[in-house]
């Protein structure tokens, strides 16, 4: 599935970037801000001078790791604190989360369906991850301090640096002289990993940056032009050199090769992924962003697993290092529809979903890099109908609908990663569009947009999780935040309403995603979704969406409804001989007469057979049926063309 041709060109509007916290160019920052918005900007110059410490230095590395949020104290994914990402691993923890529910990674109706199981995941211990301790030793400040007040976790950053530096024998307060501290700062034990992290910080320092944090705070790093960085300081880190050979990716970030394997089994079976020869036997129509829900250490000793599954690549928080396990034109098993995981890459990005609340910075910049030279390379488009989360993946057949999974979860910043991707307006194409258009994109404010989830903490499912900026937008059944949340009925068949559980997808949208507006009253939007109006608050003053323009879908006249597919599967006439046709099985959903879903795409109709360990059977069934692609739910879904009309959003 590539962009929809011109018969079905879907342009939408412009997105606004002010308010949403993006970084520019120092040049641009307004001077003389509200003294009451400058602390962090103090906590960093005070913290430099204490510790001899280049200010733009102190600055870009936590640039590099908070973006200098102070994200009210909570950890990131991988158990770091505060601006400077003090880590204390010891508080994090989890297992894979294919080990969860019912899911089937490799979701192909065709083989026994996978159920997985794990050893527990071990906390790995290097000194990377308990930087926390070793800054409270530095400072003599608390932990418990450092973790909670922003200006006290720069004064941790700042006395590490100064230890890196003194470590290196290197004085002086030219920045150029702090690359080797820079680097070792990143916590990464392979050299490539951690001059790709420095190199990025410089980089931040070359071009300069402002953003207001979080909390309100307005932190600027003025440009320094013409920073040549010492970078033979990296030799005296003795960190281990890895090789970079048959990797899959664009040059100036650090990858590796940790392969997963092909091997047949005893039982007879094999794993764990299929090869296949893409793009030129069948197009790569999806890149999928998932989190691990368990730390980089476990998480590569799983993919090496003949018996568990596999993905394509694995990004490490603290410093964007990236591990490449299978080659992007095989088929691994990780997205739990095997229609999606025959058309996808995927990429684990080490982390959680709820019980860590941020994403790293340095992680999120090598991932736009690596998606950014993956979409290029394989013509996938740059929006949210292509880039998409585990979580907007649809259900293969009914049975699979409630295992499905739901990382990377709320929390992951879809606008600023669209921002890295260069994509500002998420992929959409520029128009001119009327306030009152058919179509909208979700685009809250992320910092701004903080849901009441619950249940973030294992075992306390009620508890309410800590106040975060979301991606998510919350949908009603009525214009009231009194009323109750819409239905899923693949999640509860009983019909009973979605929930605030931090997991529960089905009466949410994110950012990015498009929707056919249904009505609107005063502030309050309503938009088409699982047949259902579902509600959410669009003030003018603060829109949580932006008007749109494209094509919508609805069902032929005279049909009272038509049925909705998790894959886009050829008729029993297209499967040649020896191949036993998949079944087309519809959803449990409908699209009801009268209501328009957005259209988001035109799918390959395709089949991979590929269900043993010998190869030469292996066979691409391509069939007649045309599906269209559609934004459903919170997850994707096709309809077949012959069931509906394609037209303009109304207007």
């Amino acid at each position: 599935m590539k962009r929809i041709p011109t018969r079905y060109t879907r342009v939408a509007c412009v997105l606004v970037a002010a308010g949403l916290g993006l970084g520019v160019n120092a040049s641009a920052y307004a001077e003389d801000p509200g003294a009451g918005d400058q602390e962090r900007q103090r906590a960093f110059a005070d913290a430099a001078k204490e510790f001899d410490v280049p200010q733009q230095v102190l600055l870009g590395v936590s640039y590099l790791q908070s973006r200098w949020d102070g994200n009210a104290g909570e950890p990131s994914t991988t158990a770091g604190y505060g601006p400077m990402h003090l880590t204390d691993i010891d508080s994090a923890g989890g297992t894979n989360h294919h080990d969860h529910g019912s899911d089937d990674p490799r979701g192909d109706t065709a083989r026994p369906a996978l159920r997985l199981n794990a050893d527990p995941v071990a906390v790995p211990d290097r000194p990377a991850l308990h930087t926390l301790t070793r800054a409270a030793e530095l400072t003599g400040i608390s932990e418990d301090e450092l973790r909670a007040d922003p200006a006290q976790n720069i004064r941790g950053g700042a006395a590490l640096l100064a230890e890196y530096q003194r470590e290196l024998g290197v004085a002086g307060d030219d920045p150029a002289d702090w690359y080797g501290a820079v680097a070792k700062y990143s916590g990464s034990p392979e050299q490539g990993a951690a001059a790709a992290f420095a190199d990025e910080v410089f980089t931040v320092l070359d071009e300069g940056m402002q953003r207001r944090t979080d909390d309100g705070q307005q932190v600027r790093l003025t440009a320094l032009s013409d920073v040549v960085p010492a970078k033979r300081q990296l030799d005296r880190l003795d960190l281990q050199l890895s090789t970079n050979e048959d990797v899959e990716c664009p040059s100036g970030i650090s990858c590796e090769s940790i392969p997963a394997p092909y091997e047949e089994l005893p039982d007879g079976g094999y794993g764990n992924h299929d090869k296949a020869d893409r793009p030129n036997d069948q197009d790569i129509d999806y890149i999928i962003i998932h989190d691990t829900e368990g730390p980089w250490e476990s998480t590569l000793d799983l993919v090496q697993d003949p018996t568990y599954v596999s993905w394509h690549y694995t990004l490490r928080s603290a410093d964007g290092h990236i591990a490449q396990h299978v080659p992007t034109k095989d088929v691994p098993w990780h997205a739990s529809n095997w229609y999606t995981n025959a058309k996808s890459i995927g990429l684990e990005h080490e982390g959680y979903a709820a019980k860590g609340t941020w994403y790293t910075e340095a992680m999120y910049r090598t991932s736009a890099k690596l998606v950014g030279y993956l979409a290029d390379r394989y013509d996938v488009p740059l929006d949210r109908a292509h880039i998409l989360g585990h979580d907007n993946v649809p259900g293969p057949t009914p049975d699979n609908v409630a295992g499905m999974h739901w990382d990377p979860g709320p929390y992951w910043d879809w606008s600023h990663y669209f921002e890295l991707l260069g994509a500002d307006n998420l992929g959409a194409q520029e128009a001119t569009v009327d306030a009152e258009s058919g179509l909208v994109t979700i685009n809250p404010d992320f910092e701004a947009n903080q849901p009441a989830f619950v249940g973030c903490e294992e075992g306390k499912p009620e508890e309410k999780c800590p106040a975060r900026g979301s991606s998510a937008v919350v949908l009603y059944s009525e214009p009231s935040t009194d009323s109750e949340l819409l239905t899923d009925v693949g999640l509860r068949p009983d019909g009973s309403p979605s929930t605030m559980q931090v997991s529960d997808i089905g009466s949410r949208v994110s950012t990015g995603q498009q929707y056919a507006v249904a009505d609107r009253q005063g502030d309050w939007t309503a938009i088409w979704y699982l047949g259902q109006l579902g509600w959410f608050q669009n003030p003018e003053d603060a829109p949580t969406a932006e008007p749109a323009a494209g094509m919508v879908v609805t069902p032929k006249d005279g049909a009272d409804s038509v049925p909705v597919y998790g894959r886009a599967f050829p008729e029993a006439e297209a499967y040649p001989e020896g191949v036993t046709p998949e079944e087309i099985v519809p959803l449990q959903y409908s699209l009801p007469a009268g209501q328009q879903y957005a259209l988001v795409g035109e799918p390959d109709t395709e089949y991979y057979a590929a269900t043993t360990f010998d190869t030469e059977d292996n066979v691409v069934v391509r069939g007649d049926t045309k599906y269209l692609a559609v934004q459903f739910g919170y997850r994707l879904a096709y309809v077949q063309l012959d069931d509906v009309n394609v037209l303009p959003a109304n207007t």
